[in-house]
C-alpha cells in the first residue's frame, strides 16, 4: 500500500551536510507518520528522527539532536531529514519509514520501509 524511495545519500567529510530525500507514494500517505532509521556495518538498526502525519512534533535520537532536522511536505509526498556537522559515526545505510499511526514517534519496529541510501562520512 505505501512504497518509500530514498535519495540523497553520497559522501562527505566530517564537519559536513547532506539532505535526504524520501519520496513517498500511497492513497493516504500525508496521514501517516514517518521517520527515519539507520543501520551501521556490524551495528543494529537504530531509530534516527520521525514526524506526525501533520509534520508536526518531530522526535529525535539523541545522537543527533541539534544537528539533524526531519520535515515533510505533503503536497510533494516528501520527507526529508536535514544532517548538518556529520561525524564518521553517522555512516550507515539511511532508511526512510512510514507507520499507519499518525503520530509514529519511532518506538517501535514501523509498518513500511524503503530500500535505503547509504551515507558516508569520512575522516
Amino acid at each position: 500500500q505505501v512504497q518509500l524511495v530514498e535519495s540523497g545519500g553520497g559522501l562527505v567529510q566530517a564537519g559536513g551536510s547532506l539532505r535526504l530525500s524520501c519520496a513517498a507514494s500511497g492513497r493516504t500517505v500525508s496521514s501517516y507518520g514517518m521517520g527515519w532509521f539507520r543501520q551501521a556495518p556490524g551495528k543494529e538498526r537504530e531509530f534516527v528522527a520521525a514526524i506526525s502525519g501533520r509534520g508536526g512534533n518531530p522526535y529525535y535520537a539523541d545522537s543527533v539532536k541539534g544537528r539533524f532536522t526531519i520535515s515533510r511536505d505533503n503536497a510533494k509526498n516528501t520527507v526529508y531529514l536535514q544532517m548538518n556537522s556529520l561525524k564518521p559515526e553517522d555512516t550507515a545505510v539511511y532508511y526512510c519509514v512510514a507507520d499507519s499511526a499518525t503520530y509514529y514517534s519511532g518506538t517501535y519496529p514501523p509498518r513500511w520501509w524503503g530500500p535505503g541510501t547509504q551515507v558516508t562520512v569520512s575522516s
